[in-house]
């Protein structure tokens, strides 16, 4: 049973390194849920945060509201952003995969 669930919400575009290993079992993983490599590292990285109350207690912090930008972000045109998204089906499944417990389990 996967640990993940992909649920889809508004998205940015960003830029990130990842090792040939990692990239290698994201892309396994993806095919693995029937969803798309960016959907595994969304949820991994929100199940991660939600998962370690150090992070959580850091973020109540006011050191949290003072950290640098270095995530780089690309700009998406007006009229791409404008455009509603092809994988948001009207039954709230995504890539054929429904919300689940799991992703309760994030939440809770």
């Amino acid at each position: 049973m996967p640990l993940l669930e992909v649920i889809q919400t508004k998205q940015i575009s960003a830029s990130i390194r990842l090792s040939d290993t990692t990239a290698t079992q994201v892309d396994q993983y993806a095919a693995f849920i029937r969803a798309c490599a960016d959907d595994v590292v969304e949820q991994a990285l929100t199940y991660v945060f939600a998962k370690d109350r150090d992070f959580q207690e850091f973020l109540r912090s006011p050191q949290a509201k003072q950290v640098a930008a270095t995530l780089r972000i690309r700009k998406v045109p007006a009229v791409e952003a404008a455009a509603p998204s092809a994988k948001e089906p009207a039954n709230g499944s995504v890539n054929g995969i429904r919300p689940s417990a799991v992703a309760a389990g994030l939440k809770a």
